[in-house]
């Protein structure tokens, strides 16, 4: 039915199932849901996650720093079904109270540490690692100001323009336009920013490339939300020259393959443990 004379009421009520495609596992608290407990691997990084653009950041950094021969970045990828609620378990919720993907527990350490924000996972190990986050003061800044930027921009490509056009359970007029004009907007601006420098950050692929890329650069290939003709993707040429370089490293292949449970089998890989999983 159309929302078109939705009048709110003076104090909301969560009385049905709202949400489209993913109205099962959406809910207005906190909290667990359920008890369960997230199994260890052999790795001292434990990464519990799914293949969605948000958990790609991740893998693709971890694959990145194997190739660079950082051999303790090794790590299990465990699978979080979240239309499944798995990530509402006791287990997940200890690690992130904010019951979404990814998360990583650190077992190096003496006391296990917890990280939770994709962004956050993806500083914590540019810095433990000493990889893909310059060191001088100007460029780190640079590379922050892109990821933050990440952080605070794909929200409105996600839930706004995501959300509606392709997962709302009615097509409404509004709420697109809205959120395609935002969407067009972000994508202007990275095209500006890449028309001049070869990455985000400058000359140099960091953290700040692998947190976009798997929003921005997948949307301009077509390969987020079937999007790219609807965006006139086409338009935004130097993020698809960044964008297909981008795909092309061996280690993007790979960490984009962790956690995927869709699309073509060789593409497949839901959990993973060992390099020889995505062999």
């Amino acid at each position: 039915m159309s929302d078109a004379h939705y009048v709110p009421p003076r104090v909301w009520q969560h009385l049905a199932p709202s949400g489209g495609e993913f109205a099962n596992i959406n809910r207005p608290v906190a909290g667990p849901t359920h008890e369960r407990v997230l199994p260890v691997g052999k790795h001292p990084l434990q990464l519990y996650s799914l293949g969605t653009p948000n958990g790609v950041k991740v893998t693709v950094l971890l694959e990145e720093l194997l190739a660079l021969g950082h051999a303790d970045a090794e790590y299990d990828a465990w699978l979080i079904r979240i239309t499944e609620g798995e990530q509402f378990s006791t287990g997940f919720v200890g690690i992130n109270p904010n019951s979404k993907i990814p998360a990583l527990v650190d077992y190096s350490q003496e006391v296990p540490i917890r990280v939770f924000e994709s962004g956050s996972i993806l500083l914590y190990l540019a810095e433990r690692f000493g990889r893909f986050l310059p060191t001088d003061l100007a460029g780190r800044t640079e590379t922050l100001n892109w990821l933050f930027w990440q952080m605070g921009s794909a929200p409105y490509l996600g839930g706004g323009f995501g959300h509606f056009y392709a997962y709302a359970p009615e097509k409404l007029e509004y709420p697109i336009d809205r959120f395609t004009m935002e969407t067009k907007r972000q994508l202007d601006v990275l095209d500006r920013r890449l028309a001049e420098h070869s990455y985000l950050a400058g000359d140099a692929y960091t953290i700040a490339d692998m947190a976009v890329w798997p929003w921005y650069g997948q949307l301009a290939r077509g390969n987020l939300y079937s999007a790219a003709e609807f965006l006139s993707a086409h338009e935004y040429i130097h993020v698809l020259r960044w964008a297909e370089e981008i795909a092309e490293r061996p280690a993007v292949k790979r960490g984009r393959r962790v956690n995927r449970t869709w699309g073509e089998p060789e593409e497949q890989c839901p959990e993973r443990h060992q390099a020889s999983d995505l062999d």
